[in-house]
C-alpha cells in the first residue's frame, strides 16, 4: 500500500478540523486520508481521537491514530462496528481538541524539563494529566521542589515555541541537539523537524515531530509530582498540572 498522508498537524497544531479525501481502507479497517490533522502515536505522545464527519452529517468515531507502513502513512483507527467510508469520499476530521490541547501543553512541558535537567533522555511518555521523562543522571541528585521552581520560571517567562527544519547533514554536524540516548530521528525523509523554544532558539532546540503550544505560558502551572529511581542511574520524573502540593 503506497498511499501517503500529508500531516496537517505538523503545519498547524491548532487545526481542530481538516478536510481530507479517503485514499484507502486497510485490511484491519483503518482509514487513510490524503491529509489529516490527527496526530499519529509517536515520540511518547499518544495518537489523536475524535471523529470524521461525512457529507450527510453522519460520523465515524476515531479511537486512535497510528502510523502505517511508514511515517508517511497515517492510519485513523475507528471504534468497532462502524460503516467505513468508500475510497474517494471527502470527510472532515475533527480532533478531540480538549484532549489534544492538554497533550500539547504536556509535551511542551517535557521539553522544558529536558532544559532544566540536561541529562540524556532514556524514555518518555506524554499523557493528559501525568507525563514522565526518564534521564540517565549518573550520581547526580536533584530535588523536585527545585526542578518545579525552575520549570515555572520558564513557563512564566512566556518564551515563544516554534518549529524549523534542518537537513540530515546539519544534524550530523550538531549531534548534541539529540537528547534521547536510545532513539534517533527518522532518516530518509530529507529534512529533520526541530522544536525550538526562546527567541532564536535561545532556550532549546531539539528534533521532535510532536505537537506543542506556541508560548510557554500556555502550559499553565506545573510541578514535579515525584522522582523515582529506575535502575542504578536512571531517574523518572513525573510532571503534573497544578501547583506543587504543600
Amino acid at each position: 500500500m503506497t498511499e501517503t498522508t500529508h500531516p496537517a498537524f505538523s503545519d498547524d497544531a491548532y487545526l481542530t478540523a481538516c478536510e481530507g479525501t479517503v485514499r484507502a481502507v486497510t485490511d484491519r479497517g483503518g482509514i487513510i486520508l490524503d491529509k489529516t490533522n490527527f496526530y499519529a502515536t509517536s515520540g511518547g505522545q499518544p495518537g489523536d481521537s475524535g471523529y470524521l464527519e461525512l457529507g450527510d452529517g453522519s460520523r465515524i468515531e476515531i479511537a486512535t491514530t497510528v502510523y502505517g507502513e511508514s511515517k508517511q502513512q497515517i492510519v485513523l483507527v475507528p471504534t468497532e462496528g462502524q460503516t467505513l467510508p468508500p475510497v474517494g469520499h471527502v470527510v472532515v476530521g475533527h480532533i478531540d481538541w480538549v484532549r489534544r490541547y492538554q497533550l500539547m501543553k504536556m509535551h511542551t512541558a517535557c521539553h522544558l524539563l529536558s532544559v532544566v535537567c540536561p541529562f540524556p533522555i532514556t524514555g518518555a511518555a506524554v499523557n493528559v494529566n501525568d507525563s514522565r521523562v526518564d534521564f540517565d543522571m549518573g550520581s547526580a541528585t536533584v530535588a523536585k521542589e527545585d526542578i518545579s521552581a525552575k520549570l515555572m520560571e520558564l513557563v512564566e517567562a512566556n518564551h515563544p515555541v516554534f518549529t524549523r527544519w534542518i537537513t540530515e547533514q546539519e544534524l550530523d554536524a550538531n549531534p548534541e541537539i539529540v537528547r534521547s540516548k536510545n532513539v534517533r530521528p527518522p532518516r530518509g525523509l530529507g529534512n529533520i523537524r526541530l522544536v525550538c523554544i526562546g527567541g532564536n532558539a535561545s532556550i532549546d532546540s531539539q528534533p521532535c515531530g510532536g505537537t506543542h503550544v506556541t508560548e510557554t505560558a500556555e502550559i499553565g502551572e506545573i510541578h514535579i509530582g515525584k522522582i523515582e529511581k529506575k535502575g542504578r542511574e536512571n531517574r523518572r520524573f513525573r510532571i503534573r498540572f497544578g501547583p506543587l502540593p504543600a
